[in-house]
Order: structure tokens, then C-alpha cells, then sequence
């Protein structure tokens, strides 16, 4: 029952090493050249490809198209940026209760809903995302439409060392570590039974609940995982900007997150990584060129969907 279209297990590790490699030459070209600007760039790509792979963890493995996975983002960043402001936790700490924090959030979520299918789902979750953000909007304590400001700058232990985030090189490294941890522990999970079942959900559910397994249980659980993954990724982002705004819950953000799967390849999870970085190295080399960069932006993904319709990843696949 697995999906034929998901990498094997040694040509994702391939793919991931890959990436691990080319993102640690170019951090060490920045570092060199004194490039502050694209290592930060490239630590916000990382970011926000954790974001892309919660998205295509439902959507490629799950089945489950959601246009409001910003909600848990942005959930992890507001989060994130006030356990650091108010109350002083460390970086492990904070990456701790994210984690708590957004799986308890999305298990209420999806018992929500996930009890719809197919456009239904991804309405209901447009719905709540837009509810949190229209909430977060006007609460004052949370800055409002300014977002939340003053978020110090966060000292990360790693064994007896310790580094700081407004360092661009060492913050892209822990960044950087973070994200391929739960691009790992992702992978691992689908090459395990329960993975397995749960990529049945996007091929065959019936077939799932005749073999005796619940379609449902499965489905909350990739959502829960999804929402977990969204919220760490998210705990991450004012920790590099220094600030939460409420944009990153609007849908902008989750539809950039669904067009960073579909450039990098539904159901690759290390697609997300790779498209993610496009997206963003698109942006910045356009944005030079023009203000209109997300026309020519959305031309490129038009030809991009015509000509590659399996995305970055799938197209290697292809010519291998």
C-alpha cells in the first residue's frame, strides 16, 4: 500500500545529503565573503521549508490538502516569542514547549477537521487560520497589527558551548540541525508500519479500513504530527527576526507553503527543503529586478507545474 510516488528510503537519505552538503558550502561561501544578508536568508528559507514539510506531510502522504497550517506557524512563533520575552526560557526550553504546545493544538484542531474530506477540509482549516490571525490582530498584549515586538536575542547551549542567534552563521548551523532532525525523524516514521498505513491514506483509505486499521486515527495522527512540525519551525522564526507578526498566520503563508511543495514535489519531504530555497532565491533575485517580482514569480510556477508537474525532486527521479 505504499505510494510509488514517495522516494525510496535510500534515495531520500541521498537527497538529504545532498542538501545537508550544498547548504553547508554555501554558508561557508557566505561566512567567507562576509555575506551576512544571505546567510539570514537562507536561515529563513530552513524555517520556513519546516513549514513546507508539515504541509506536504498531509498533503503528499496524508492526502490531506490544508490551506491553514499557518495557524500552527504562526501559533509556534507568537508562542516562541513571548516565553522569551516575558519569561526568560532558554532556546531548548522554548523548542520544548513548542512542541507540547502544538501537538496539544493540533490534536484539537484535527478532531475538528478532519472530519471533513477533500475541499471541505481544506475550507475548515482556511477558516481557523483566518479566525487566529483575525484574533491575534486585535489583542493589544500581543501587539496587534504591529505584531510582537522586543524579542531578545536567545543563547543556544550546545554541550559546554554556547552560541548566539544573532550570529548569521551559528543560528543557520542550529537552524539548520533542527529541521533535518525532523526531516529524520519524518522519513524514519514512513518506513515504518504506522508510516506506511499512513501513506495508505492518500492511495487507498477503504482498503486501510479493511485490513482492520481506523482511516481516522491515522488521519489525526499525520495531523497532529503536521501541526507539532508547523509549530517548532515556527518557535524558530523570532528567534532569527526578532519579532511575530500576524501575517504569519494569514494565508499567504500557508499558500506559499503549498507552492513550495508542489516546486520541490508532493509527497518527497526533502522536496520541500529544495523548493523552499527556490522560492526564496527566486524572491531575492527578482526582487532586485522589479517590485512586481510575484507576477513573474507566479509565471515561473505556472511553467514550472506545466513543464515539471512532479517537481524538482520527482523530475530527478524521473531521469534516473
Amino acid at each position: 500500500m505504499v505510494d510509488p510516488t514517495i522516494p525510496a528510503p535510500r534515495r531520500r537519505a541521498g537527497l538529504a545529503t545532498a542538501f545537508v552538503v550544498l547548504a553547508l558550502l554555501a554558508a561557508l561561501a557566505a561566512w567567507w565573503t562576509g555575506d551576512t544578508f544571505y546567510l539570514r536568508l537562507a536561515t529563513e528559507a530552513l524555517i520556513f521549508g519546516g513549514l513546507a514539510m508539515a504541509v506536504d506531510l498531509l498533503l503528499g502522504i496524508a492526502g490531506l490538502l490544508s490551506l491553514g497550517q499557518a495557524l500552527f506557524f504562526g501559533f509556534g512563533a507568537y508562542l516562541s516569542g513571548l516565553l522569551l520575552r516575558d519569561a526568560g526560557l532558554s532556546f531548548w526550553s522554548v523548542l520544548a514547549i513548542a512542541t507540547v504546545a502544538g501537538a496539544a493544538v493540533g490534536l484539537v484542531s484535527g478532531v475538528i477537521a478532519i472530519r471533513a474530506r477533500g475541499v471541505y477540509f481544506a475550507l475548515i482549516m482556511f477558516g481557523l487560520a483566518q479566525i487566529a490571525a483575525k484574533a491575534v490582530y486585535n489583542v493589544q498584549a500581543l501587539g496587534a497589527s504591529d505584531g510582537l515586538m522586543g524579542v531578545p536575542v536567545v543563547r543556544i547551549g550546545v554541550g559546554p558551548y554556547s552560541v548566539s542567534a544573532s550570529d548569521p552563521l551559528s543560528f543557520f548551523l542550529v537552524v539548520l540541525v533542527v529541521i533535518m532532525l525532523m526531516y529524520a525523524l519524518l522519513a524514519y516514521l514512513l518506513d515504518t508500519p504506522f508510516g506506511r498505513n499512513m501513506q495508505a491514506l492518500r492511495a487507498n483509505p477503504l482498503r486501510l479500513s479493511f485490513l482492520g486499521f481506523d482511516p481516522w486515527r491515522y488521519k489525526l495522527a499525520a495531523f497532529v504530527l503536521a501541526a507539532t512540525i508547523a509549530s517548532v519551525a515556527g518557535a524558530l522564526y523570532p528567534m532569527l527576526r526578532g519579532f511575530a507578526s500576524p501575517e504569519l498566520l494569514y494565508f499567504q503563508t500557508s499558500g506559499n507553503a503549498v507552492i513550495t511543495v508542489v516546486l520541490g514535489g508532493v509527497g518527497t519531504l526533502i522536496g520541500a527543503l529544495y523548493g523552499s530555497v527556490i522560492l526564496f532565491g527566486l524572491k531575492s533575485v527578482v526582487g532586485t529586478y522589479t517590485e512586481h517580482h510575484l507576477i513573474v514569480i507566479g509565471l515561473l510556477f505556472m511553467a514550472a507545474v506545466i513543464f515539471f508537474p512532479s517537481g524538482l525532486v520527482g523530475a530527478l527521479r524521473k531521469k534516473k
